[in-house]
């Protein structure tokens, strides 16, 4: 090992140690809530014989470990069998409901984002044709359709038969807090015992209350949740399902705005994309395109002025190579804008017009300079988030669902399905929405933006 000790692994992983960080996460955090002791036969137990944990599966005894590092694990300094372990997600023995007599809604809330309605049809028919439940209905317009007194829709296998083939959802969707209790009082009402919510943060913190009204009723209610966010800020998960699509579909906008600046002299392409408080598919899109010479993102503050400051260094880059393209995520930049406070629906402050400003501050630096500028400024903001799910999304979408139906029909609640290295597990619904997962800037995801755009690691 190159002369590293346990020691030496140990010293380098508490440098990560600080409020927040994965070393503070310990192994009763990641217990997720049960709502009894399964004891049902599972219709899926045919599939689970003779299976053990390998490099392809892991049995429903085992745990799949948070820590990915010899550095990490050694720095918890506990046994092996004590360290910080996920529960497995997949089918179980034996299950909590009875697939003849539950009763499962579906919500979706939040923004739009390429895969809804793939998880939709996954949760249906996994239920419908695996487990045998034939009472599904979905809330239409969020959780607004819980406390409207409006009927919910049936959803059955023929209506969700080719629903993945578009974008959106077919239930509508909604921002906005509603009361739990009031929720509760709706489910109750209609005899639902299983949950399944689609949503993000706000969402999923959302369902978290609702399982602790439940607890504290004595309401047996299962609430599972299926992260949804394109930004894919969703921390303890590998990534969150659309994002694939969502930054596939932004370098269509890239190869467009590089084709317009290389076609004219002095030519700079700018590229705005969704990223309210993490770059990823600014990264992403920019390392998939390859054509890009300069992102922002959040994470990393830059300075606009002075000689190191991004203007200076773009100008240089066009006098160098003709043109240039820039990617700047939405949420960049945002400490160099005046804001008014104002709030959106979810309770989200609004962000300033990042690329706005960068507009107005390009064509003055360039025109203050007496340089020749052709600028092409790009959004494709929404478009993308609305476009069906690509090969990829679409299956990962179905093995998220069939992952919240094993887990619902267990008994699991106030939780959520998602993967972590490699594996799907299940996470408590406070571990998933208790940070943002986000582009570190010193993590090996910004390194190599930095070595594919050739950009400065900082503009001051």
């Amino acid at each position: 090992m190159s002369g590293y000790t346990l020691e030496t692994f140990t010293r380098h992983a508490l440098r990560m140690v600080s409020s927040g960080d994965q070393l503070s996460i310990e192994a009763a955090d990641l217990l997720v809530r049960r709502l009894g002791e399964p004891v049902m036969a599972s219709p899926m137990a045919r599939l689970l014989q003779g299976r053990a944990t390998s490099p392809h599966y892991v049995h429903e005894s085992d745990r799949v470990l948070l820590d990915d590092t010899a550095g990490m694990a050694a720095a918890r300094k506990c046994p092996v069998g004590e360290l910080p372990a996920l529960e497995p997600g997949g089918p179980r023995e034996y299950i909590y409901f009875d697939p003849a007599r539950t009763r499962v809604g579906i919500v979706t809330c939040g923004g739009l984002c390429p895969g809804l309605n793939n998880v939709i049809r996954g949760l249906v028919l996994e239920l419908s044709e695996n487990y045998g439940v034939t009472d599904i209905v979905g809330y239409r317009d969020g959780y607004r359709g819980l406390v409207s007194g409006e009927e919910p829709m049936r959803l059955t296998p023929a209506l969700v038969a080719d629903i993945h083939n578009h974008g959106g959802t077919i239930l509508g969707t909604s921002r906005g807090g509603q009361d739990p209790a009031e929720i509760l009082t709706t489910l109750v009402r209609q005899g639902v015992s299983v949950l399944m919510v689609i949503g993000g943060d706000g969402t999923l913190r959302g369902a978290e209350e609702l399982a602790d009204a439940a607890a504290e009723r004595g309401v047996v209610l299962s609430v599972v949740g299926v992260p949804k966010t394109i930004d894919n800020d969703i921390p303890y998960i590998d990534h969150s399902f659309g994002f694939q699509t969502a930054f596939a579909r932004a370098t269509d906008s890239i190869r467009a705005a590089h084709t317009e600046a290389s076609s004219t002299p002095n030519g700079v392409g700018l590229v705005k994309l969704m990223g309210r408080h993490s770059g990823f598919i600014a990264c992403y899109a920019a390392l998939a395109n390859h054509d890009v010479d300069f992102v922002l993102i959040p994470e990393v503050l830059f300075g606009l002025d002075g000689d190191a400051g991004f203007l200076c260094c773009l100008r240089r880059r066009v006098q160098r190579h003709g043109h240039a393209v820039i990617v700047v995520a939405e949420g960049a930049g945002q400490d160099l804008i005046a804001r008014d406070g104002a709030r959106d629906a979810s309770g989200n402050l609004r962000l300033a017009d990042i690329g706005q400003l960068l507009r107005e501050r390009i064509t003055g630096d360039f025109a203050a300079a007496g340089t020749e500028l052709s600028l092409r400024y790009v959004d494709p903001g929404y478009a993308i988030r609305s476009v069906p799910a690509n090969g990829y999304d679409a299956v990962y979408c179905l093995r998220l669902a069939q992952a919240a139906v094993h887990a619902a029909m267990a008994g699991r609640t106030a939780m959520v399905v998602g993967r972590w290295h490699g594996r799907f597990v299940h996470l408590p619904i406070s571990l998933a929405t208790g940070s943002r997962n986000q582009v570190d800037p010193n993590g090996d995801l910004w390194m190599s933006v930095l070595e594919a755009t050739g950009q400065p690691p900082r503009f001051s």
